[in-house]
């Protein structure tokens, strides 16, 4: 199970990225940008869980990554792994954080999606 700080931390320490809070309407969302390439290759967020069919409408953090297209349908077969939103929904997931998921398996998600943006 893994929490927002600690996914930050963790992107802080293997990708040098320092989140990027770039919204004032939306203070909670943060952005982590690859070190070379300057793309974003993961979005922190925070959406109602309704707004991702959830029962709830208590808010909860999601991290999108970009993925290959030919791993995003299975991808979405996890348990805590949803289409994106608002991201392209052939090239990213969400993940839920906490969620079901491994930290080692939302770090080599990271390390994958920061590949695909170099």
């Amino acid at each position: 199970m893994m929490e927002r700080e600690t996914l930050c931390d963790y992107a802080r320490q293997h990708f040098a990225s320092e989140p990027e809070y770039l919204w004032r309407n939306l203070p909670d969302y943060a952005v982590l940008r690859h070190q070379r390439s300057n793309k974003w290759f993961a979005l922190v967020m925070n959406v109602p869980g309704s707004k991702l069919g959830l029962t709830t409408d208590r808010q909860v953090d999601l991290l999108e990554v970009k993925a290959r297209p030919e791993h995003i349908g299975s991808l979405r077969q996890k348990n805590g792994i949803l289409p994106a939103c608002p991201m392209n929904k052939e090239h990213w997931i969400s993940i839920l954080l906490p969620g079901p998921l491994s930290a080692q398996d939302i770090h080599q998600w990271l390390a994958d999606s920061y590949q695909l943006t170099s």
